[in-house]
């Protein structure tokens, strides 16, 4: 039996959940309690705070940021009894992390965990904790009955640890979704690529996103989300002051790209290949292949030389020379986003055109078996003085 034997879970999303049952399975008595008022199936839950945290040996957090806890705990801390410890799985900043040590003394553990619901659930997360020797002796069951656990010096070594954990995921998913948009751009399968890919450095997270990747039906629900994942990102490089850098720049809006990377799941090939054949009517300069792309009522908008223009295709068409650009082999696209919607989608591409980079936005229809562009609106933005360009 798990002792300390009396726990409250404060936080009842999917990972705290998931940590309650499972405390709750090794014999704990649990109670959760959720700012949601989220109420659970396997363990016992309240709608007050301090009725969960009343009569609890150990008071286990697993909220969403430094805030969260700070005010849960400023919440609960009359009904927290003198020898009551804290154990914090939270992932937040060094700083909130070393201002709640010195709050409650030996009587705190910060535990950030590495690992999602999946390793909750079955007890193979990996914990890292920093708490007094004496208190962390009186913890070591309920922490071993989650995962292994690495001891560490304090409360921020083990904060900046568990964001550093999380900045190599946040690069092995921009590297797996760069990575897949160069496979969907030049025609290879999404099995092929994550053949390929399981086969390397990404062979973990690929086989663990693969259904999700490929669209499968019985797919599981992404195992960490996008916002948790950027406020990590944005805890650690304010921890740092040094940028983040990863498979491609954040730009200063890493929750964007991230969430690019890690909802980027399969689209079917017909889907594709408008966008395939608009790319190749750029980089041959054919209009035959923008034909092919677009719907002959498609209208292409966008402001050109200060001026809202809006070509039928006809007049677009006419753009295009018949050749390549002379500065072809300098020139790259890709397409950044596909969301469908039934028999309706949209699509983001980006174009680099030297000085010029257009953001390209599409609609595009189902039409059988296959896709259309049925529009396409761009937005120009030039770094230098350059010659005319066509997007």
């Amino acid at each position: 039996m798990i002792t300390p034997h009396s726990i409250a879970v404060l936080g009842q999303g999917r990972m705290g959940g998931a940590i309650a049952t499972r405390l709750a399975a090794g014999g704990g008595d649990v109670v959760g309690w959720s700012r949601s008022g989220r109420t659970s199936s396997t363990v016992r839950t309240t709608g007050d705070p301090n009725k969960a945290v009343a009569g609890a040996d150990l008071v286990l957090l697993s909220l969403f940021d430094g805030p969260a806890c700070r005010q849960v705990l400023d919440d609960v801390s009359d009904s927290l009894r003198a020898d009551t410890i804290v154990l914090n799985t939270s992932t937040i900043a060094p700083a909130e992390a070393a201002a709640l040590a010195r709050r409650f003394g030996t009587s705190y553990v910060h535990a950030p965990v590495l690992g999602s619901v999946p390793a909750a659930a079955s007890g193979t997360l990996r914990v890292l904790a920093a708490a007094d020797q004496g208190v962390f002796d009186r913890v070591r069951p309920v922490l071993q009955a989650l995962g292994s656990v690495r001891r560490v010096d304090d409360a921020p070594t083990a904060a900046v640890l568990k964001l550093i954990a999380n900045s190599g995921l946040t690069g092995a998913v921009l590297a797996l979704r760069d990575s897949l948009r160069q496979a969907d751009a030049l025609g290879v399968s999404r099995a092929q690529a994550l053949d390929i890919l399981e086969l390397g450095q990404l062979g973990g997270l690929v086989a663990r996103k693969r259904p999700f990747l490929l669209g499968e039906p019985d797919a599981t629900t992404a195992e960490f989300t996008i916002g948790a994942l950027a406020k990590d990102m944005a805890l650690l490089t304010t921890a740092s002051a040094l940028p983040l850098r990863g498979a491609s720049s954040l730009s200063g809006a890493p929750e964007a790209d991230i969430a690019s990377a890690a909802t980027v799941a399969a689209v079917e090939d017909s889907l594709l290949a408008p966008l395939r054949a608009y790319i190749r009517g750029h980089a041959t300069g054919d209009p035959t292949h923008f034909r092919d792309a677009f719907l002959p009522t498609a209208h292409i908008e966008g402001i050109r030389d200060g001026t809202f223009v809006s070509w039928r295709l006809d007049e677009y068409c006419a753009l295009f020379p018949g050749r390549p650009a002379p500065d072809e082999p300098t020139r790259s696209r890709r397409v950044d986003t596909v969301d469908v919607h039934g028999t309706v989608a949209t699509a983001t591409m980006t174009l680099s055109h030297r000085a010029d980079t257009f953001t390209d936005i599409f609609l595009l229809v189902r039409q059988g078996d296959g896709w259309r562009i049925a529009n396409k609106v761009y937005h120009r933005a030039t770094t230098r003085t350059s010659s005319p360009a066509t997007a």
